[in-house]
Formats: structure tokens, C-alpha cells, sequence
């Protein structure tokens, strides 16, 4: 009896972190496109103008909102996410394996990337609210900040590839998702160690929303 008990409920509670990392996934992707929105620093028409960028971004706050909100429910969740792809590869690998601690670092520097990059939003969308009250240049600073701040993951590009080789040379999970993590890990890695690197924002949460997805259901299928 003291056998059964673990075996029926270890994979039902450790699927949670899973879940966690699907809405993360989702929510970092809305969060990029919603920052994409907020582009008043780099349009032609108020290109070097500061006014013309602070009255640019007073019509995007909804976006600015909308890009807080989800940036940083991914950032909390992807807390948990790491936790849990730890945890789920540390029960699969020796106990010497380095790979669950680097899986999980990658993530949490991928967190406080968000973190910081919801850093000044709070500001701009109740100062944009009444513009005689902003500084013009910190409206800038903050329209740059949203635009390059919450693209750096590049740490999800490190975890990924740590899961790549976890799966893939230690038997640690289904071997697409390790596939899946290798490919999206290289082009996240390499582009973020590239002049490119805010590019990392397109393939770092569609690789924790893809990885997530698929070790809720593959642990779910072996059930």
C-alpha cells in the first residue's frame, strides 16, 4: 500500500507546473505583440521628436497595459514552470546531472528579464494620462525600455537546449519535445548573444508554451 499511494498521485499534482508554463508561454507571446503595438520611438513621424513620441505613446496605452499585464503574469509563472521542468528532470536523470539546474536558471533569468522590462510601465500609463505632467525624454527612455527590456530571452534559448540534451542523450522525456527544444533552443541562444538578440522574444515563449504543452499531455498519455 505505501508503493500505490506515490504512484497515483505524484503525476497528477506534478502536471501543475505544466499548466503554469502553457499560460506563461501564451502570455509572453501577447506581451510581445502587445509591446510590438507600442512603437512611437520608432516611427518616422516622431522619430527624435520627444513630445511628438510622449503624445505618440498617450494613444498607446491600452498596449502599454496590455503588455504589462501579460509580461508579468509570464514572469511569475515561468517561476513555477522552472520549478516543476526541474523537478520533472531531476526525477529522470543521475543525480550528479547538471541539466535540471541549468533548465531551470535559464528560466528564472528569463523572469527577471520580464520583471524588469514591466519596470516602467506603471509610470508611463497614469503619466501619459496627463502629458503637461511628463517629462518628455522619460517618456522616450520608457518607449525604448518596452521595446528591447521584455525581448531579452535568451536564458530560455540556454533552458531549452538544456532540455534538448536531457531528452535527447538522457532519455529524460519524449524525444520530440527534445527535438523541438533544440531547434528553437539554438536559433533563441545563438540570437541572443547577436546584435539581434531582442529577436529571442519571437522563439522564447513559443518554446515554453510548445515545451509545456508538451509535457503536460505526454506525462498525462503515460498515466
Amino acid at each position: 500500500m505505501r508503493n500505490e499511494v506515490p504512484a497515483t498521485a505524484r503525476p497528477r499534482s506534478g502536471r501543475w507546473w505544466a499548466y503554469a508554463g502553457v499560460v506563461a508561454g501564451v502570455a509572453g507571446i501577447v506581451g510581445i505583440q502587445a509591446s510590438m503595438s507600442v512603437d512611437a520611438v520608432y516611427v518616422e513621424a516622431s522619430a527624435g521628436d520627444a513630445v511628438a513620441i510622449m503624445n505618440g505613446l498617450a494613444g498607446q496605452r491600452t498596449g502599454i497595459l496590455v503588455m504589462h499585464v501579460s509580461i508579468m503574469a509570464a514572469a511569475l509563472l515561468i517561476l513555477v514552470f522552472a520549478a516543476g521542468l526541474s523537478q520533472r528532470l531531476r526525477a529522470a536523470l543521475p543525480t550528479d546531472s547538471i541539466l535540471p539546474s541549468v533548465a531551470a536558471f535559464g528560466l528564472v533569468l528569463t523572469s527577471a528579464a520580464c520583471l524588469l522590462g514591466t519596470g516602467l510601465t506603471t509610470e508611463l500609463v497614469f503619466g501619459l494620462g496627463d502629458t503637461s505632467r511628463l517629462v518628455p525624454a522619460f517618456a522616450v527612455v520608457g518607449g525604448h525600455w518596452m521595446g528591447t527590456i521584455p525581448w531579452l530571452w535568451a536564458g530560455a534559448g540556454v533552458s531549452a537546449l538544456a532540455v534538448a540534451a536531457a531528452l535527447l542523450r538522457g532519455h529524460a522525456g519524449p524525444r520530440w519535445i527534445g527535438w523541438v527544444s533544440l531547434v528553437l533552443g539554438l536559433v533563441t541562444a545563438v540570437i541572443g548573444v547577436s546584435p539581434l538578440q531582442y529577436l529571442a522574444g519571437f522563439t522564447g515563449p513559443l518554446w515554453v508554451l510548445v515545451s509545456a504543452i508538451g509535457f503536460a499531455f505526454a506525462d498525462t498519455a503515460r498515466e
